[in-house]
């Protein structure tokens, strides 16, 4: 996927960094990705090969440390899935999105239900996201964009 002319991820990315060579977050991720809640699986089903405008997803990425629930490293993306168990970690939630916001990706938090309730919702978001941070190079300019 390139954002006009050159790739929308710049630099060294996630595949050269030392993120994903660090052994016990990438144990960590291959145990949650064998162990997917059933939101994690319902919204898997939407967002793999590529079925969302074209962008690829991967599920449970090491990025600073920490295993984000979904990323599309492109357009540095991460999605994250919250339970019960969030509402009484928020701080650490924080500190988290703020590691991961230093590799430059953007969090984008939903909580299960949503995803349950409201799964055509929560992918607009995700698609409205991805099209801010990596815009299709195809799409004419919006209202109040100008051309250069």
């Amino acid at each position: 996927m390139l954002c006009g002319s050159l790739p929308c991820v710049s630099g060294g990315g996630l595949g050269r960094g030392r993120q994903l060579r660090d052994k016990l977050t990438q144990g960590r991720a291959s145990r949650l990705r064998n162990q997917a809640t059933d939101a994690e699986r319902l919204l898997w089903r939407h967002l793999r090969r590529r079925q969302l405008a074209g962008f690829r997803f991967r599920r449970q990425v090491p990025i600073r440390g920490y295993v984000a629930d979904f990323a599309c490293l492109e357009a540095k993306l991460v999605i994250e899935l919250d339970g019960g168990q969030h509402q009484s970690q928020v701080e650490y939630d924080v500190r988290r999105d703020a590691r991961i916001n230093v590799e430059g990706y953007r969090v984008v938090r939903f909580w299960n239900n949503q995803v349950f309730a409201e799964t055509a919702a929560v992918l607009e978001v995700i698609l409205g996201e991805l099209l801010i941070l990596c815009p299709h190079p195809d799409l004419p300019p919006q209202a109040g964009e100008g051309i250069l």
